[in-house]
């Protein structure tokens, strides 16, 4: 129509204030602390101005629409662009949209613990190519930081296949191995381990930091974050999980997160975001879930967590996992393991008879010569497993449980489940012939035995002709085989037969998690003891390497290399 005049387009809303704004009218489903990130922005959009704080909406809108320009690498999604949740543009808008009283980014540390799974990694190496390639720094330096460069390669893989699969970005930024770098602005983006060889010599302007909760020390964080002091501009950006309780670097920070979100403490230069059930929710409450996977329906499955849930009511330990690495709660480094009804469920007769001539694999757990001795024999059978267990004790320890009241061996001696040898301290000449014996019954393919305090019997046994494997008792030996345990015992595939030592071990079982998620049977923790459980996981460990029943492997049929 002639003279008419055409209308100014409303301006979108801002995505940062927009998700505040949603989370606090509960239209999001958020916790405590993700209420407070979202109240501290709204807060300082009003009262930031008096501490020379500025919002520019422009820098935060540029950030959010960098994302724009990757692409995804996995999954469902792979080849796709990378749009981001509106958790995360909250969150990057955030980091890069508010400005200090010179200009320069208000935010020095940007910190952000969720669940596993929800894309912290993805949205880590997209900071990461900005601040090395889009943010004007000359000579950018940046770095992936983690406890070892492996870990650390995690982040900046992600990165290398957004190079890869943008246009834009492979233009502008080079790939040469693990380094990205740009020639015209002499800018590079490496992964870092604390065990480099050095960490001198850095002036990074950005420091991604994978995983806090590995971090045992604050050495390697101290390094970087005094590097960085050159820098004008700089930014240094953890992700992580929660860790176990006690004290550590992630304590520390998450601590201090914690009370910059509810006011304690007032550090403009620190941002946080911590997604993590509320104290009082269930953990078999699904609506509570959203709480610390704020990705839920996109790269969180609700069948996987149901699953894992599942587990979790059956296994203590499963349950500990859960917590921390799904619902993300600290835990404690140890805690109970098994349900009893579920090892019950598993006790299926063996019998002894009917697996003679059968191949089995040994695990032996001496403790010291003047505890319990125990060896378990384990068959496989299509999947599950048969258990044939022993036990040995010194005498004068029977005597010794029934002055103190404790657990009485007596009993089962008699009965012929626990071998008594005379004296103070097991005769392990006694092990070694049952061993013998038991070979002559059934073909024992490897014994794995704790290294300490075995030696000289190992060495006996091997001169005997058994393939005796030294099985370490930390997390990188014992983790996966005591995880197939849980998985076994919840499944009904493990045949026990009942054996009444081995359930009242199975009962005393404590087991330890690191920051991880790896499990291990912890004889410390534990309430009595544990060590028929702890062959069992030994057996199973070397059982765990065994190629497939039917398999043409050999370990010689690929020749040498």
């Amino acid at each position: 129509m002639a003279g008419a005049t055409r209308k100014t387009p409303e301006p979108k809303p801002c995505p940062v204030e927009a998700y505040a704004r949603a989370v606090l009218a509960g239209e999001v489903v958020a916790g405590r602390l993700v209420k407070l990130a979202c109240a501290r922005h709204l807060r300082d959009l009003e009262e930031g101005p008096a501490r020379g704080l500025r919002w520019d909406r422009a820098a935060a809108a540029f950030a959010i629409g960098f994302f724009g320009f990757l692409k995804q690498s996995k999954g469902e999604w792979a080849g796709q662009p990378l749009t981001l949740q509106p958790w995360q543009a909250f969150v990057v808008g955030s980091i890069f949209g508010w400005k200090g009283a010179d200009g320069t980014r208000r935010f020095k540390t940007a910190y952000e613990e969720l669940a596993r799974k929800n894309g912290k990694s993805t949205v880590a190496a997209g900071i990461g190519l900005l601040l090395a390639f889009f943010s004007g720094e000359p000579g950018a330096e940046v770095y992936t930081a983690a406890t070892k460069r492996d870990q650390a390669r995690i982040v900046h893989s992600e990165a290398v296949r957004m190079v890869k699969a943008s246009p834009v970005l492979r233009q502008r930024v080079r790939v040469y191995k693990d380094n990205l770098n740009s020639e015209a602005t002499n800018s590079k983006y490496e992964p870092l381990g604390a065990d480099a060889d050095t960490l001198d010599g850095l002036n990074p302007n950005g420091v991604i930091v994978d995983e806090l909760h590995a971090h045992k020390t604050r050495a390697m964080l101290d390094v970087l974050e005094t590097a960085t002091g050159a820098r004008r501009e700089p930014l240094t950006f953890v992700i992580t999980t929660a860790g176990v309780a006690g004290e550590s670097v992630y304590g520390e920070t998450h601590d201090y997160a914690e009370k910059v979100l509810d006011g304690r403490q007032q550090d403009d230069t620190f941002f946080a975001f911590v997604a993590a059930i509320d104290e009082g929710d269930s953990w078999q409450d699904e609506a509570c879930w959203p709480k610390a996977n704020p990705n839920l329906g996109v790269s969180v499955k609700i069948d996987d967590l149901r699953r894992k849930a599942e587990k979790a009511k059956a296994m203590p330990g499963a349950l500990m996992a859960f917590l921390r690495l799904h619902l993300n709660v600290r835990t404690q480094v140890h805690s109970a393991w098994l349900d009893i009804d579920r090892w019950d469920a598993c006790a299926a007769g063996v019998e002894a008879a009917a697996l003679e001539g059968r191949e089995c694999y040994a695990g032996l757990d001496l403790a010291s010569t003047t505890d319990v001795a125990a060896l378990v024999l384990l068959f496989s059978d299509g999947g599950a497993y048969d258990v044939l267990p022993c036990f040995w004790v010194p005498e004068n320890a029977c005597r010794q449980r029934e002055r103190t009241n404790k657990t009485r061996f007596d009993a089962w001696v008699r009965a012929g489940l626990m071998e008594a040898t005379p004296g103070d301290v097991i005769d392990y000449d006694r092990i070694r012939a049952k061993i013998n014996e038991l070979n002559e019954r059934y073909h024992v393919k490897e014994i794995a035995i704790d290294r300490w305090n075995s030696t000289q019997l190992a060495a006996q046994l091997g001169g005997d002709g058994f393939e005796v494997v030294g099985f370490g008792q930390g997390f990188a030996s014992m983790s996966a085989p005591t995880k197939e345990l849980e998985g076994l015992i919840l499944s009904g595939r493990l045949r026990h037969g009942g054996h009444p030592v081995l359930r009242w071990m199975a009962g005393n079982v404590a087991v330890e998690q690191d920051a991880a998620g790896n499990l291990k049977p912890s004889k410390k923790k534990s309430t009595e003891k544990i060590d028929g459980v702890v062959a069992l996981v030994m057996a199973l460990g070397r059982a765990m390497l065994a190629p497939p029943e039917g398999s043409w492997y050999s370990p010689g049929c690929l020749g040498k290399d």
